[in-house]
């Protein structure tokens, strides 16, 4: 019997090969239609919620005006006296996301020139995991801990009440920094030594240096982290929920107990107002308002990041 040669015989070879490539296209065409079903729940997924949501907004303001919701600086819709006025839950989400940035900014971008331009290589190892092991931490626990602890050592310094938008705020800050520092961290690392050696070049100090030609260059990804950063606090719900308390104020004092948009969702989700009730539908005139200003802040750290990118050989 003699045996068949696939080296000897082109036509066989030409074969297999046809045979082969045949089997690996079928095989990456199910892994592709595997990968893109998948793609695919997500985009229907987000249509979804999308769909769901400014569907009951709708009916929302088929009951309650424009002007009721946009021009009233009362919002209590759980009330015999109904007020439905936005603006205070807006104004708790802003003050708190405003203290909480006014911490992460300058501890986040902090922590990245350090572990990027001073740090060993062993100490940076150690200290970025455990940096970003902040970001692990359950959001509740932030908020018990912003309550119990936090709370009554301020109110030894200043009168605050019981319930206020500073420890809330000083919390979020603290659970925001690993965000605006790890994406800072990766910005600032992005930039070639050879700018760093040309400005040493220069006779120029190694802070001069991080401050005028470093951060510069990586400033499109220092600003998309800040504005990730401030998506966050912006839907932060259960830090806000246990520390800042449940009074709609429109107020910039910090001092003070406020509401943010997400601490009342989760009074209405965890409440028993009726499905299909208006108490149940201001949830997601509430959600649509937080949707648009969560989707515009990712527009423009998206934007950002493209305007200002630096592009090196």
């Amino acid at each position: 019997m003699q045996n068949t040669n696939y080296q000897d015989d082109p036509y066989l070879l030409s074969r297999q090969s046809l045979d082969k490539n045949a089997s690996e296209d079928i095989s990456e065409k199910i892994v592709a239609a595997i990968l893109f079903a998948c793609a695919l729940v997500s985009v229907l997924t987000t249509f979804g919620i999308v769909l769901i949501i400014f569907q009951e907004t709708f009916s929302f303001f088929q009951e309650v005006s424009f002007a009721q919701f946009f021009l009233d600086t009362k919002w209590t819709p759980l009330f015999a006296n109904k007020h439905f006025g936005v603006w205070p839950l807006i104004n708790g989400t802003l003050l708190t996301t405003a203290i909480a940035m006014a911490v992460a900014i300058p501890l986040g971008l902090s922590s990245a020139i350090y572990l990027s331009e001073y740090a060993q290589p062993k100490v940076a190892a150690i200290l970025r995991p455990a940096v970003e092991l902040l970001a692990g931490i359950p959001t509740v626990v932030y908020g018990y801990f912003a309550l119990l602890f936090l709370t009554p050592l301020l109110r030894n310094l200043m009168p605050l009440e019981i319930f206020n938008a500073l420890s809330a705020g000083l919390m979020m800050g603290i659970m925001i920094t690993p965000t605006v520092g790890s994406i800072s961290l990766d910005a600032i690392k992005a930039v070639p030594v050879s700018l760093r050696e040309g400005s040493y070049a220069l006779g120029i100090t190694k802070l001069e240096s991080i401050f005028k030609v470093v951060l510069p260059a990586a400033l499109s990804g220092i600003i998309a982290s800040i504005i990730l950063g401030i998506s966050r606090a912006v839907g932060e719900t259960m830090t806000v929920l246990i520390a800042a308390g449940q009074q709609p104020r429109l107020t910039v004092n910090f001092m003070e107990s406020v509401e943010t948009m997400t601490a009342y969702m989760a009074q209405i989700s965890g409440g028993d107002s009726p499905r299909g009730s208006l108490n149940f539908k201001t949830l997601y005139a509430v959600g649509a308002v937080l949707f648009i200003l969560t989707l515009a802040l990712n527009i423009v750290s998206y934007w950002v990041a493209n305007r200002f990118k630096e592009k090196y050989d």
